[in-house]
Order: structure tokens, then C-alpha cells, then sequence
């Protein structure tokens, strides 16, 4: 087997940040997004964060200069550099208007916000302004997610740069021309980790049902999903040939996959569970 080759972890930073950064929404995401910035240089002095309900470690940053909760007024109009929103979708229509104040010229507004779509944001948002639509992951929260984005027209090349940099705060970054393929990037990639956990859970009860401790069960299913996960990350092999260096002919292995990769196994499965993740966005969408 060939020793799987690691992978660079190298990001760039934010020292040369062109300017101020608004955060609308310091969730679970957009939290973790503003850790992933101040890790890579971004100075407090130049973020500004819209949240009502911000945590103790905003509060703490607002210490140190991070303007926090700031009333609109002439000092905000458009002097962001970027705007990065965060909200839940059903808040948009109010919360987003108002962060209009800090769109100038040259100001790139990224929304992570699922379900709200282009048309949406350029609705609420002043005319001519250069938008980037962007779907991450949960593994995010620990700069391990993957990004989709999608740019507007008035997107330019140092926009997208800047996006880009933005973004990968939280991991890896990819880009697409066509929005409409948002709805299937959110079912591969942005449900996706719900099928990775279940196939733990599954395994986990299955293990249970062979005989196995359930705490062993457990830590048995847990420990394989992750292991093999980041050497599927680390290795340069695709997924089909590690799962192939590990079935040997006539062995357990592919004694399992038999199972898993019948008619009715887990292809046919996954391929209908994320054609019906996908239909469900669109809706979600209008």
C-alpha cells in the first residue's frame, strides 16, 4: 500500500486586510469564521460585529478594540471592505438592510446563508452591489470545512481573491459559475456530515447486534469513521482505490461490501437520499 502523502495546512493570513470586516451574526458558523480570522492576523480594530446575542469571547474582543453592536450613523456608511452574513435565513429580511450603511464602492458582502439565494440578496442590498454566495459545513467549527461559492456579476477578481481568503478561514474553498448548482452542493456537502455521522451511528448498531460491548461499539465506530476519514484527507489516493487496498478477494471485506454495494445498497441509497436533499433546497429556496 502506498504511504499516503500529507497534505498542506498552510493558510494565508489576514495582516494585509484591506480595510474594515462586518460580521452580521456571530453564531455557531460566523463564530467560528471570526476565530479562524483573528488566527490568521486580522486585528479586533478592524471587525465589526452585529449580534445581540454575542457571546463572552466577542465580549472580550470588544476589549480590544472589535466595534460590537455599533449604532448606525454616518461613521458606518461605506468605509467595509467586506461584509460576511451569518444570520439564520428567516432573519435576513430584517437584519440585513440595516448593514446596507457599510456597502460602498468597492465592498464584497458574502452571504453563508442557506437558502437565500442571489436574487434575495440583491434585493435587499443597495444597487450594483458585488455579492458572493457561499455554502460551508459544520466541520468548519474546527477549520476542517469545504466552501462552495458562486459570484454576481459585479464580483471582480480581487473581490473573489478576497472572498477566497475569507473563506478558507474555515478550510478548503471551490468555486462555481451556475447558482442553481447551490442546491445540490448543499446535499452533498453541506447535509453531508449528517450521512457521515449516521453511517457511525449505523455501524455503531450493527456492532451491538454482532455480539460487541455498546461502549466498545461505540469507540470502535467512532475511531474508524474518523481514522479513515483523514487518511482519505491526507492520502493522495482517491476514495475507490483505498477502499480497494482494503478488500482482499474472498475476505471479510468483500464479504460486507457484497452487501453494501448490491442493487439496493448504498449507492443507490446515498444517490436517492441526496437527489431528494437536493429537491428540498430548491424548495427551500422559492
Amino acid at each position: 500500500m502506498k504511504k499516503p502523502a500529507k497534505k498542506s495546512t498552510s493558510a494565508k493570513t489576514l495582516t494585509a486586510f484591506p480595510g474594515r470586516l462586518v460580521l452580521l451574526g456571530a453564531g455557531k458558523m460566523g463564530g467560528a469564521m471570526l476565530d479562524g480570522w483573528t488566527a490568521r492576523g486580522l486585528k479586533p480594530k478592524q471587525l465589526v460585529v452585529i449580534d445581540p446575542q454575542a457571546g463572552k469571547a466577542i465580549k472580550a474582543q470588544a476589549k480590544r478594540g472589535l466595534a460590537l453592536n455599533p449604532k448606525p450613523g454616518p461613521k458606518a456608511k461605506a468605509d467595509a471592505a467586506a461584509i460576511v452574513i451569518a444570520v439564520k435565513p428567516q432573519m435576513a429580511p430584517e437584519a440585513i438592510p440595516p448593514v446596507g450603511l457599510y456597502v460602498g464602492k468597492s465592498t464584497l458582502v458574502v452571504s453563508i446563508m442557506a437558502g437565500r439565494t442571489m436574487r434575495f440578496l440583491e434585493s435587499v442590498l443597495p444597487p450594483g452591489t458585488a455579492i458572493v454566495r457561499a455554502m460551508p459545513n459544520t466541520p468548519a467549527a474546527i477549520s476542517r470545512g469545504i466552501t462552495v461559492a458562486v459570484p454576481n456579476a459585479k464580483v471582480s477578481a480581487r473581490q473573489r481573491k478576497l472572498a477566497t481568503e475569507l473563506l478558507s478561514a474555515v478550510g478548503k474553498v471551490e468555486w462555481v459559475k451556475d447558482e442553481a448548482l447551490i442546491d445540490a452542493v448543499t446535499a452533498v456537502s453541506g447535509s453531508g456530515p449528517a450521512y457521515v455521522f449516521l453511517l457511525a451511528e449505523a455501524m455503531t448498531k450493527a456492532a451491538i447486534a454482532a455480539g460487541l460491548p455498546a461502549d466498545l461499539a461505540s469507540r470502535l465506530a467512532r475511531e474508524t469513521v474518523a481514522g479513515s476519514g483523514e487518511l482519505l484527507h491526507r492520502s493522495e489516493l482517491d476514495a475507490a482505490t483505498l477502499r480497494q487496498n482494503v478488500t482482499s478477494p474472498g475476505g471479510t471485506t468483500a464479504a460486507a461490501l457484497a452487501v453494501l454495494m448490491g442493487p439496493d445498497g448504498f449507492d443507490a441509497l446515498l444517490t436517492k437520499a441526496i437527489a431528494a436533499a437536493t429537491k428540498r433546497s430548491r424548495e427551500l429556496a422559492g
